[in-house]
């Protein structure tokens, strides 16, 4: 499997606080990555390390096989959309056009306009007056007119209502469909992540918890009840990630390469948003 993002070690300070410490992680090319990881875990800080906007402390960090940022060539392989989806609020949409046309070798002049038209947006309105819906979708629009390898998406949606983020997630499946763009999309919303991505990478205090692809986490992750008993006693295929007990019955989630039935237990398969919130809560009790 091809990598298209590489960290070993990477770490990154500002001044007495450490936003990124030892994070390794390697992420395949040609899937959707949902990055996901509660608030301060180093997310933002690994997708601004990855696009150049910042340099790293420690550690290396290696993006399309080059170093981020460093150099036009380099810069054209890689689309950022920031968590506050910036724009230029008194400049209209078609200044924003013509103005990722000018600092854009790859510019698609065709793309940009079609996205631009198929949303159903007026081009000489000013960014200013536009709703946090259209606003992303209008940074998605610059992000992607680049015509990029890899695309990078900071918690786009998380400032948006329900409906504004199923069209910018339809929206951005629909250029993925077509251009097959690998993205890596930042969010602590699990539900939005589970609808549109098929990799998961999970960030806490800095450290990988759980990657791979979903199909793959899914089909090995079970939650096992069953009369209380002791974790030493399940048998030796099965890793046991957290167990709660009561008087009576013990509760284990479990990795296991295949289920291991027994009649004295109940084996349930484990959604994702619980399967993170699991890795999230074994960090919580180091």
């Amino acid at each position: 499997m091809t990598a298209i993002l590489e960290a070993h070690a990477l770490g990154k300070r500002y001044g007495r606080k450490q936003a990124l410490s030892e994070c390794t992680l390697s992420l395949p090319a040609g899937r959707v990555i949902g990055l996901v990881g509660p608030n301060g875990a180093g997310k933002s800080t690994l997708l601004q390390l990855a696009c150049g906007l910042i340099g790293p402390t420690s550690g290396t960090i290696e993006v399309l096989g080059g170093r981020p940022a460093s150099g036009p060539e380099q810069l054209a392989k890689v689309g950022f959309v920031a968590q506050d989806t910036p724009t230029y609020a008194g400049l209209s949409i078609a200044d924003h056009l013509k103005l990722g046309a000018r600092l854009n070798d790859g510019w698609d002049v065709a793309l940009a306009e079609e996205r631009i038209r198929q949303l159903g947006l007026d081009p000489k309105q000013k960014t200013g007056k536009l709703s946090g819906g259209q606003r992303a979708q209008v940074a998605l629009t610059l992000a992607v007119a680049k015509r990029p390898e890899l695309l990078l998406l900071d918690e786009p949606v998380a400032a948006l209502d329900p409906l504004a983020r199923r069209e910018f997630l339809q929206s951005l499946m629909e250029y993925v469909a077509e251009h097959g763009t690998t993205v890596v999309l930042s969010s602590h919303l699990v539900s939005d992540l589970e609808r549109v991505c098929d990799h998961l990478v999970s960030l806490v205090a800095s450290r990988v918890q759980v990657a791979g692809d979903v199909d793959d986490l899914l089909s090995t992750h079970f939650r096992l009840t069953t009369a209380r008993r002791d974790a030493a006693t399940l048998p030796e295929e099965m890793r046991v990630i957290q167990e709660t007990h009561t008087e009576r019955q013990s509760t284990f989630i479990v990795y296991a390469d295949k289920p291991v039935q027994d009649p004295s237990w109940v084996l349930e398969p484990l959604g994702l948003e619980d399967l993170v919130l699991t890795y999230m809560g074994q960090e919580a009790r180091r």
